[in-house]
Protein backbone atom coordinates (compact mmCIF):
# COMPACT_ATOMS: atom_id res chain seq x y z
CA UNK A 1 0.00 0.00 0.00
CA UNK A 2 2.97 2.26 0.32
CA UNK A 3 3.53 5.42 2.31
CA UNK A 4 0.76 7.24 4.12
CA UNK A 5 0.41 10.73 5.62
CA UNK A 6 1.70 10.24 9.19
CA UNK A 7 4.98 8.84 7.99
CA UNK A 8 3.92 5.20 7.98
CA UNK A 9 4.13 2.51 5.35
CA UNK A 10 2.04 -0.63 5.04
CA UNK A 11 3.79 -3.78 3.84
CA UNK A 12 3.43 -7.53 3.72
CA UNK A 13 4.42 -9.43 6.88
CA UNK A 14 7.68 -11.36 6.89
CA UNK A 15 8.99 -14.04 9.24
CA UNK A 16 11.14 -11.46 11.01
CA UNK A 17 7.97 -9.70 12.23
CA UNK A 18 6.95 -12.71 14.31
CA UNK A 19 9.09 -12.16 17.45
CA UNK A 20 7.49 -8.77 18.25
CA UNK A 21 4.04 -10.13 17.33
CA UNK A 22 4.61 -13.14 19.58
CA UNK A 23 5.65 -10.91 22.51
CA UNK A 24 2.45 -8.88 22.16
CA UNK A 25 0.31 -12.01 21.94
CA UNK A 26 1.99 -13.48 25.05
CA UNK A 27 1.38 -10.30 27.04
CA UNK A 28 -1.69 -9.12 28.96
CA UNK A 29 -2.25 -6.62 26.11
CA UNK A 30 -3.68 -9.51 24.06
CA UNK A 31 -6.56 -10.21 26.50
CA UNK A 32 -9.03 -8.37 24.26
CA UNK A 33 -8.12 -10.80 21.49
CA UNK A 34 -8.58 -13.89 23.65
CA UNK A 35 -4.98 -14.06 24.90
CA UNK A 36 -2.43 -14.29 26.26
CA UNK A 37 -1.27 -16.92 23.78
CA UNK A 38 1.63 -19.37 23.74
CA UNK A 39 4.07 -19.49 20.80
CA UNK A 40 2.12 -22.17 18.93
CA UNK A 41 -1.16 -20.26 19.07
CA UNK A 42 0.51 -16.94 18.20
CA UNK A 43 2.20 -18.57 15.19
CA UNK A 44 -1.17 -19.94 14.04
CA UNK A 45 -2.71 -16.48 14.24
CA UNK A 46 0.24 -14.91 12.41
CA UNK A 47 -0.06 -17.53 9.65
CA UNK A 48 -3.84 -17.00 9.48
CA UNK A 49 -3.21 -13.34 8.75
CA UNK A 50 -0.97 -14.32 5.84
CA UNK A 51 -3.25 -17.09 4.56
CA UNK A 52 -6.16 -14.67 4.26
CA UNK A 53 -4.39 -13.03 1.31
CA UNK A 54 -4.39 -16.30 -0.65
CA UNK A 55 -7.85 -17.41 0.46
CA UNK A 56 -9.76 -14.13 0.32
CA UNK A 57 -7.59 -11.49 -1.42
CA UNK A 58 -7.09 -9.52 1.80
CA UNK A 59 -5.26 -10.07 5.06
CA UNK A 60 -2.77 -8.40 7.37
CA UNK A 61 -0.19 -5.72 6.65
CA UNK A 62 2.55 -4.52 8.94
CA UNK A 63 2.71 -0.84 9.85
CA UNK A 64 6.23 0.60 9.59
CA UNK A 65 7.54 4.01 10.55
CA UNK A 66 8.81 5.36 7.23
CA UNK A 67 11.82 7.24 8.65
CA UNK A 68 13.34 4.33 10.58
CA UNK A 69 11.63 1.20 9.25
CA UNK A 70 10.57 0.33 12.82
CA UNK A 71 7.56 -1.99 12.83
CA UNK A 72 4.77 -0.36 14.85
CA UNK A 73 2.14 -3.09 14.63
CA UNK A 74 -0.36 -4.57 12.22
CA UNK A 75 -3.61 -3.78 10.46
CA UNK A 76 -5.67 -6.35 8.63
CA UNK A 77 -8.91 -7.72 7.34
CA UNK A 78 -9.62 -11.14 8.80
CA UNK A 79 -12.13 -13.71 7.72
CA UNK A 80 -12.81 -17.37 8.22
CA UNK A 81 -14.64 -19.54 10.72
CA UNK A 82 -13.70 -17.39 13.72
CA UNK A 83 -15.21 -14.24 12.23
CA UNK A 84 -18.95 -14.02 11.48
CA UNK A 85 -18.18 -11.06 9.18
CA UNK A 86 -15.02 -9.66 7.62
CA UNK A 87 -13.19 -7.84 10.39
CA UNK A 88 -11.05 -4.73 10.10
CA UNK A 89 -8.61 -5.05 12.97
CA UNK A 90 -5.45 -3.38 14.23
CA UNK A 91 -2.84 -3.86 16.87
CA UNK A 92 -0.03 -1.56 17.87
CA UNK A 93 3.01 -2.24 19.96
CA UNK A 94 2.92 -0.17 23.17
CA UNK A 95 5.54 2.36 22.03
CA UNK A 96 3.43 3.26 18.97
CA UNK A 97 0.14 4.07 20.70
CA UNK A 98 -1.28 7.58 20.78
CA UNK A 99 0.15 8.90 17.49
CA UNK A 100 -2.75 8.14 15.12
CA UNK A 101 -0.98 5.26 13.36
CA UNK A 102 -3.77 2.71 13.86
CA UNK A 103 -6.40 5.14 12.61
CA UNK A 104 -4.44 6.04 9.49
CA UNK A 105 -3.52 2.45 8.67
CA UNK A 106 -7.07 1.17 9.21
CA UNK A 107 -8.55 3.99 7.15
CA UNK A 108 -6.20 3.22 4.26
CA UNK A 109 -6.92 -0.52 4.33
CA UNK A 110 -10.68 0.01 4.73
CA UNK A 111 -10.85 2.40 1.79
CA UNK A 112 -8.54 0.25 -0.38
CA UNK A 113 -10.66 -2.85 0.29
CA UNK A 114 -13.81 -0.98 -0.76
CA UNK A 115 -12.24 0.29 -3.99
CA UNK A 116 -10.24 -2.80 -4.96
CA UNK A 117 -12.40 -5.61 -3.60
CA UNK A 118 -15.84 -4.09 -3.16
CA UNK A 119 -15.81 -4.86 0.58
CA UNK A 120 -18.50 -2.73 2.16
CA UNK A 121 -19.59 -2.98 5.80
CA UNK A 122 -16.50 -4.35 7.50
CA UNK A 123 -16.80 -4.71 11.26
CA UNK A 124 -14.39 -4.45 14.18
CA UNK A 125 -14.82 -6.75 17.18
CA UNK A 126 -13.59 -4.87 20.25
CA UNK A 127 -13.42 -5.87 23.91
CA UNK A 128 -15.53 -3.43 25.93
CA UNK A 129 -12.56 -2.41 28.12
CA UNK A 130 -10.35 -1.56 25.11
CA UNK A 131 -10.93 2.19 25.12
CA UNK A 132 -8.08 2.91 22.71
CA UNK A 133 -9.54 0.67 19.99
CA UNK A 134 -13.03 2.03 20.57
CA UNK A 135 -11.65 5.53 19.96
CA UNK A 136 -9.96 4.36 16.74
CA UNK A 137 -13.23 2.83 15.49
CA UNK A 138 -15.12 6.01 16.31
CA UNK A 139 -12.48 8.21 14.61
CA UNK A 140 -12.96 6.01 11.55
CA UNK A 141 -16.67 6.82 11.61
CA UNK A 142 -17.71 3.30 12.61
CA UNK A 143 -20.94 2.93 14.54
CA UNK A 144 -21.85 0.47 17.25
CA UNK A 145 -24.01 -2.39 15.96
CA UNK A 146 -25.44 -4.22 18.99
CA UNK A 147 -27.35 -6.70 16.79
CA UNK A 148 -24.32 -7.87 14.79
CA UNK A 149 -23.28 -11.52 15.14
CA UNK A 150 -20.14 -12.21 17.16
CA UNK A 151 -18.28 -15.20 18.55
CA UNK A 152 -17.56 -13.54 21.88
CA UNK A 153 -20.86 -12.29 23.33
CA UNK A 154 -19.00 -9.60 25.30
CA UNK A 155 -17.41 -8.00 22.22
CA UNK A 156 -18.64 -4.68 20.94
CA UNK A 157 -19.15 -4.67 17.18
CA UNK A 158 -18.42 -1.48 15.26
CA UNK A 159 -19.61 -1.30 11.65
CA UNK A 160 -17.49 0.62 9.13
CA UNK A 161 -18.39 2.29 5.90
CA UNK A 162 -15.90 3.26 3.20
CA UNK A 163 -14.94 6.90 3.27
CA UNK A 164 -16.14 7.27 6.88
CA UNK A 165 -14.46 10.07 8.74
CA UNK A 166 -10.99 9.57 10.15
CA UNK A 167 -10.23 13.20 10.74
CA UNK A 168 -12.30 14.07 13.79
CA UNK A 169 -10.69 14.06 17.23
Amino acid sequence: MGSLGLGITLRAPVEGDFPAYERLMASPRSRGMGGPYDTKAAWGMFCHDLACWTLFGHGALMIDLRTSGECLGQVGISHGPLFPEKELGWLLYASAEGFGYATEAAEALRDWSARALGLIGLVSYIAPDNGASIKVAERLGATLDPKAPRHDPDDLVYRHRPGGSARCA
